[in-house]
Formats: C-alpha cells, structure tokens, sequence
C-alpha cells in the first residue's frame, strides 16, 4: 500500500552539489534520506515503469538506505529497480550497470573516500542515464524541490532480500538483484589485453593490490586473482567491511601509509595499487616509486594506445583546473585537444557523450575513460598493468622515460581540514580581492604571469561555472590553485595545489619538497594562510 507521509524539508543542502554527503545520524533524522530521494523523484521525468538503479559502497546505513529506496521507487511508479547483491556497487560498476540496463538513472549511496560507521560519513547521489553525476540544472532543481517539500511517498511493505540472487517483486514491481563484479569484469577484459598480463605474471610479475576493506574488493579478487591468475593474496583487505575496517577508505600516502611504505622496500612487490570507499579512485606505486595522480594521467595519456580498446588513439583528453599541467604536454605532443574543466566529474559528461574525450582526469586520484562516466580505480590500475605488460620496463622506469620526453611537473596538494566555514571563505575573499596586484610579482625566483578565479564556459552545452578556485600562473609553467572542498562533512577544507614545471633538460631528480619549496613559502605569505586557518601546517600533504 502506498503511504503518503508528511514531511518537513530540510535546506542544508547546497545547490550545483550532485548529491548529499553527511554524518550518519543526520541520515537517520526523520525524513532526512527521504527528502532527497523524493526531491529527486520529483524533478525527473518519465520515471512511470522505468528502470531505476541502486547500489552503493557497503558501508554502514547502506543497506537501510537501500531498502527506504527501493519502496519509495515502487510508491513513486518505476517498473524496475536493479541492486546489487549485498547491497553493493561499485561507482564505476552502478555507470555501466546504468548505461547497459538503459535506465533512467541510478541513486549511488556512497560517501566516497570518508570514513564509515555509525558515527562517520553517509552519502547518496543521483546518476542521469547516461551514466554519470547529474549536471548542475538537475542538481539546482533538486535543491529546489526539497525546500518545498511537503510529503513523501512509500509502500508499507516487507524489506526486499538484499542477498538473493534473481527477481523479486514490491508491489508490483520488478527487483532484480545482481551480481554487482560479473558484468564490469567482462568490461575490462573487452578493454585490456589480459593474455598480456598473463604472460607478465607468469614472467614473474608481482602485485599487491589493496582494496582497504571497501567496495573493489570482490572486483579485484574476480579480476587479478581468477581472470589474471595472481595469487589471492595480491588482494589485501578484500572483503567489504560497514566500517571499513576502522579505516580511512582513501587512497593516498597518509591513509595507505602501509602500502607506500612496503613499496619503498629493497624486495617490494613490481606492482602496488589500491581504491578507495566506493571504487572510483587508484594509487599507483611501483617498487621504489610513487606516481603522483598528475603524472599518471599523463603517462595514461601517452600510452593507452597499448591497449586493444583504446589501440586507434585517444579522442582528445580533460583534467580538472587544480591537477597538473602533465597531460597538456602530452596532449600538445599528440596532436588532440585537452579541456581544463572545474573538479567535479560531471564536468566531463559532456565532453565524453559529444565524443570529444576519451580520457579524462583529476589530482584526486581519479581518471577514468569513455566505457563509462565515472572514474574508475580498478580501470585505472588495469590501464597500468597492460602498459607494464606492454613496455617492458618498471613503473620507476616508466615514470622516468616519461618525464625526459616530456619535463616533470613537481606537484602537490596541502589540505587544511575542518576550517571554520567563515574564515575560509575569507581568505578566498581576500585572494580573490587582490588578483589584479598579483601579476609582475616575484615569489622567490619566480614572477606571477597571470591570476584569475577560474571560470568555465562548457564548449558542448554552453553551461557557466564561475569562482572555481583562484589561479596564480607563473611565467615558465609553474602554478599556485587556492580553493574550497565540499567533500568533507565538518568545516571547510582548504586545499592549496603546489606545481612546479621542470623541463627535460632541467633537474628531474630533485625531492619535491625542495622543488616546491619557494611556492609553497610563497602560498603562505600570499594568502596568510596560517592566521586565516589558525594552523602551522597542512593537515594532509598529497
């Protein structure tokens, strides 16, 4: 029986975000995960006997949220929904699952990289049918439509079982659950030369892989260990834990410390990667050598023609304003356009549908390709494997033939977590205030060329995006970025990109602290950052 039950809007919700991300317990407030879900229900069109795709990352309220969902889709008219068994799917896998079921759309419930568990971070968001986060005029109307909500719809009805396989029915309609690996795997092995790979492997290949207790474990043991033929153990924290297992989900040098640092070892394993909460971030790190995101893009981009799905060449390539200037070199070489959008991978839907990209990437450990519109870790780590398979030389050996083609981008990003809200948003006012005295101005041997706030007109849609982050552009290639995160869910993050450009013929062996040192002092003293934030130190350097 469908239920109309009255509602209180909430309006914490920022307009131009895809999706809520919060505390736990704010999501189990009355109503809270309700709003949103019917918010978006109402705003999209021709959900009347549709298909509607839910899965998300395991982690705890996962499985409640799913079952709220999946009722208020059956009381709101689709036809279909489509989860994945256990609840779980990984965001890459819910983009393909989308594309190939040709549903509406999908609700992926996933708080990304943050932590899990009773007291830690929630999320949900809603993926168009193309597969990708929802453009900002969807994301505004939804905004909008929960300010004016006044009642939700719901079944009265038995919880579905989440962990059979097969179709069940609630009130009328159709639940298929699914398996949440089969149907990705098969997509990176129509993408990759896996026989390469094996014959790596057997040549004595090693890699670990470290799922961190989050969603790509099961893709992983499917794909390294039973496709490739890996021992089981190059898959570690494998198995999807509510709390991740005590765990920050995030694939970085400070959350996968263990990983980096067993890497860095004499007799590491060839190969080290991992994923983060809900699949669509990597770590790439060779035996001795850590790729900066930045870096691996650009290596991707000058080399994913090794692999048969992307054997005729790359479209064009995007990257977010804040990563590194890396992949426009290659670009440049290559003779393809490269876009430089806003952070935010809805920024590349267009882009990719219109045909213009075929890669694209961001400084947060995300990069992902055409076969979907999302980033992609597992894809990520694959894409290196045929190209380890493929080129016959060590990641370290890699990294280094690639910055004497090309120059070095020295990079990295400071974050200053849980600012309060308020004096952030001062100091980007004060930095945005003095863009015009900037140019001419030296910070140490360097002399400011150009600052803007950047803005982005979409060359698809014709879509604006304006106060993307304040560039400060250096003569030589070098850059300062200063902008605002919305990925936490207390404060405001500050994030400060660092990068310095080092041509071929230049020092590509300097330790990057030292190479970035004079940017880095400089990003002090432009936006007086220890007196806005209160601390004398990033929280965590990247």
């Amino acid at each position: 029986m469908i239920k109309r039950v009255p509602t209180t809007p909430f309006a914490d919700q920022k307009p131009g975000t895809s999706g809520l991300r919060k505390k736990v317990k704010v999501f189990q407030t009355a109503n809270y995960l309700e709003n949103f879900i019917q918010a978006v229900f109402d705003v999209i069109d021709d959900k009347q006997g549709a298909s509607l795709i839910i899965g998300g990352d395991g982690r705890y309220f996962n499985r409640q949220a799913i079952q709220i969902a999946a009722k208020m889709a059956a009381a709101n008219g689709f036809g279909r929904v489509v989860i994945g068994r256990a609840g779980l799917l990984s965001t890459p896998a819910a983009s393909h699952i989308i594309r190939t079921q040709k549903a509406l759309g999908g609700l992926i419930l996933s708080a990304s990289h943050n932590p899990g568990g009773p007291d830690e971070d929630f999320g949900i968001k809603y993926n168009t049918a193309n597969g990708g986060p929802a453009p900002e005029g969807i994301t505004d109307a939804i905004f909008h439509r929960s300010r004016g909500l006044d009642h939700y719809l719901t079944l009265d009805a038995p919880d579905i079982d989440l962990d059979r396989l097969g179709d069940q029915s609630l009130a009328g309609m159709t639940v298929s659950i699914i398996d949440p690996v089969a149907a990705y795997a098969d997509l990176m092995e129509s993408l990759f030369d896996f026989n390469a790979m094996r014959r790596l492997r057997d040549h004595g290949f090693c890699m670990t892989f470290d799922a961190m207790s989050a969603v790509t474990g099961p893709y992983a043991v499917e794909i390294f260990h039973r496709r490739l033929g890996f021992p089981a153990s190059s898959v570690v924290n494998g198995e999807p834990l509510e709390d991740f297992g005590g765990h920050h989900p995030d694939p970085n040098l400070v959350h996968a410390h263990l990983l980096y640092e067993r890497m860095m070892q004499p007799d590491a394993p060839d190969f080290g990667a991992a994923s983060d909460g809900d699949g669509d971030r990597n770590l790439i790190i060779g035996r001795g050598r850590f790729v900066t995101p930045s870096d691996s893009l650009a290596i991707l981009a000058a080399n994913l023609h090794l692999a048969p799905g992307y054997a005729s060449g790359l479209k064009g390539v995007a990257r977010s304003m804040p990563t590194s200037a890396a992949v426009d070199r290659v670009a440049e070489a290559l003779g393809i356009a490269c876009y430089e959008t806003p952070t935010g991978w809805k920024f590349f839907g267009s882009l990719l549908d219109a045909g213009r990209v075929t890669l694209c990437g961001e400084e947060s450990a995300g990069a992902g390709s055409d076969h979907v519109r999302e980033k992609d870790g597992v894809w990520a780590v694959l894409a290196w494997l045929n190209i380890l398979a493929k080129r016959d030389l060590s990641v370290d050996g890699i990294v280094r033939d690639h910055w004497a083609r090309f120059g070095r981008n020295y990079y990295a990003r400071h974050d200053y977590e849980g600012v309060a809200t308020a004096d952030a948003d001062a100091l980007m006012t004060k930095l945005r205030a003095s863009l015009a005295t900037l140019p001419g101005r030296s910070v140490g041997a360097l002399t400011v060329a150009r600052a803007d706030d950047f803005a982005y007109v979409d060359p698809v849609d014709g879509a604006t995006s304006d106060r993307q982050g304040v560039r400060i552009l250096f003569e030589g290639g070098s850059r300062l970025v200063f902008r605002l995160s919305g990925t936490g869910t207390v404060g405001a993050t500050l994030r400060v990109y660092i990068e310095a450009y080092e041509p071929p013929t230049g020092r590509l062996d300097r330790e990057v602290h030292d190479a970035l040192a004079e940017l880095i002092l400089g990003a002090e003293t432009l936006a007086d950052i220890r007196k806005a934030t209160g601390k004398s130190a990033p929280d965590v350097i990247t």
